[in-house]
């Protein structure tokens, strides 16, 4: 379980694949620290598993076929910039709101507006998780805890703000000064894909109220 709160960015050293698989090797500072074999690390809010230290500072993890045809992990190369998380310990802060780092579907960057004080970025919805997204709401961004500013779609024009429904084929997220500075968002073009996780309260009160035959 992790907090969407991004605790560095790291480089992509190398990515290798193994059949439908591959491995991933990340330097890092900050969350190498006292990481051990089997220990979890969002990257780009993909819970990856770290299977190999080769080298001071950089960490190996496994994707499987899965991840690769459902997130952007498979798009990675040599210097490309992640974002990590270390798993949420008991005790710790929830500055963020509960993340599973389970994408649901990747989204992308529609168009990224910049302003004096903060960036609006508009993304695209995958029709399986429209209905999971709600004006106000949290989701997440390649793994940051970010809260939807304005949703929208075809029938309600450029400017939607209001839903929360299926219909919704785009939402936006506003970045903070502290948030363009601490992760790649902001560096974000029209065409990026970006992963996607919905706030999985939202899956489970889906679940209970349509009932487990759905």
């Amino acid at each position: 379980m992790f907090t969407g709160l991004v605790e560095e960015l790291g480089e992509v050293v190398w990515l290798k694949p193994i059949g439908d698989s591959a491995q991933l090797a990340i330097k890092a500072r900050v969350v190498v620290e006292g990481v051990r074999h089997g220990d979890s690390i969002a990257v780009n809010g993909v819970c990856l598993t770290v299977v190999d230290q080769p080298e001071p500072g950089v960490f190996v993890v496994d994707a499987m076929g899965e991840t690769l045809r459902h997130t952007s992990v498979g798009s990675l190369a040599p210097g490309s910039l992640v974002h990590l998380e270390r798993a949420l310990a008991l005790g710790d802060r929830l500055g963020g709101h509960l993340v599973q780092g389970h994408v649901d579907g990747v989204g992308r960057v529609l168009s990224h507006t910049e302003g004096e004080a903060w960036d609006v970025v508009r993304i695209s919805l995958p029709e399986e998780i429209q209905r999971y997204v709600a004006h106000k709401g949290s989701i997440t961004v390649d793994g940051v805890s970010l809260t939807v500013s304005a949703v929208g779609g075809a029938e309600n024009g450029a400017e939607g703000s209001s839903g929360g429904g299926g219909g919704i084929t785009w939402f936006e997220v506003s970045l903070i000064p502290e948030t363009r500075r601490a992760t790649t968002l902001g560096r974000h073009a029209v065409g990026d894909v970006v992963n996607l996780e919905v706030d999985v309260i939202a899956k489970y009160v889906e679940r209970l109220t349509l009932g487990a035959g759905r």
